[in-house]
């Protein structure tokens, strides 16, 4: 099979589907690789580094989309990408289609086979290619927070773990899965008065064996979320429906109780967000205020720091990126259910039923079209 390697184009995004290893890998099990000239150059892998672990270059994103029989990504395909795909190619890649009406028509209309990280699942119910971006975003959401709560970022000039004398920040997580474990690690780190709050009591018995007495745990209600929210100096948005859109759990109303310079993190913001006042930002501008609190909202969280997110993506994705090459997605897909569960999109149909539902369209269940 000849796997494509486009670079990323959404904004200040330089993470690469493939590192050179994982090319190795590819080509020593009989497939060929194409990189597209620079693709990983930012993160430290020049075109000679590709070139010695068996990838030919390409000189522009056409050149891969016309010729490669799957493209390998990490971010959502641009517009302009959308237009490259064609039928029968395999697209593998983050999609996080249930906000975004748009790409999903266009990756419908191409007659592609579109295979979403995020909804691939394991034999536990977990996520696994969704897991490591998740960490990285868990524990960059607290460092994001703790910047953004400074005075010259708009915040109210807390400092997160306080000092001897001063009372720390109040920081309050909602939701207990790999993000928000990932940002109460790092908060309790630094010294914050920390609150989780999740309506799973089994996931919230984890966290209290986990963390003890240094964290307190809270059933997730409507009450519970509008008690805490309102007096955090800083919320992260941790919440997540593999493949649908984000229950939008903080309302407007909540943040007008919050003393002005609280912050936001929306780490479901990809999803759609858990705010009510959300909106995708990027790196380049990271923040805005409403209702007089910064909202961080960056979609791409893991793409500011993408050589520590490229290497953690690539030894998740590299097993099903093989099984798909070896197999052809069909009989790879018949083989793991599993991977099964990633198909988003094929040949015009929208095959997940939580994108299918948050878009309003007709759903045609995988293993219905994969037969």
């Amino acid at each position: 099979m000849l796997i494509g390697v486009p670079s990323e184009i959404k904004n200040n995004e330089y993470r690469v589907g493939l590192v050179p290893s994982s090319v190795r890998e590819l080509v020593a099990n009989g497939h060929q690789v194409l990189v597209q000239h620079n693709a990983g150059a930012k993160i430290g892998f020049d075109d000679y580094s590709y070139e010695l672990a068996g990838a030919s270059i390409g000189e522009s994103a056409e050149d891969i989309f016309r010729v490669a029989d799957m493209i390998v990504k990490v971010k959502e395909p641009q517009l302009s990408e959308c237009h490259l795909l064609r039928e029968n190619q395999v697209l593998f890649t983050y999609l996080h289609l249930a906000p975004d009406p748009e790409q999903a028509a266009l990756l419908q209309k191409s007659g592609c086979i579109a295979i979403a990280y995020e909804t691939v699942t394991d034999k536990n119910g977990g996520l696994p290619l969704l897991a490591p971006m998740s960490e990285v975003a868990g524990r960059m959401a607290i460092q994001a927070g703790a910047t953004s709560l400074e005075i010259s970022k708009g915040g109210s000039g807390i400092l997160l773990g306080g000092v001897p004398g001063v009372a720390p920040a109040n920081v309050v997580v909602i939701g207990g899965g790999v993000v928000g474990t990932n940002s109460v690690r790092v908060a309790m780190g630094m010294g914050a008065k920390v609150t989780v709050i999740d309506k799973s009591l089994e996931r919230l018995y984890h966290l209290d064996l986990q963390f003890g007495s240094k964290i307190c745990t809270i059933y997730s209600t409507t009450d519970s979320i509008e008690r805490y929210v309102e007096t955090a100096d800083l919320v992260v948005g941790a919440v997540l429906v593999p493949g649908g859109a984000a229950p939008r759990l903080v309302t407007r109303e909540m943040l007008k109780r919050m003393r002005p310079g609280s912050v936001v993190v929306d780490v479901s913001i990809d999803q759609g967000g858990c705010f009510e006042s959300s909106r995708p930002t990027t790196h380049k501008d990271p923040t805005y205020v409403e209702e007089d609190v910064v909202h961080y909202c960056v979609s791409n969280m893991p793409g500011a720091v993408p050589r520590t997110s490229t290497f953690a993506l690539n030894n998740a994705t590299l097993p099903f990126i093989l099984a798909l090459a070896n197999f052809g997605y069909k009989q790879a897909m018949r083989l793991d259910s599993h991977l099964l569960n990633g198909l988003n999109v094929c040949k015009g149909h929208l095959t997940h039923k939580a994108v299918a539902s948050a878009l309003r369209k007709e759903y045609i269940p995988a293993d219905v079209i994969i037969k």
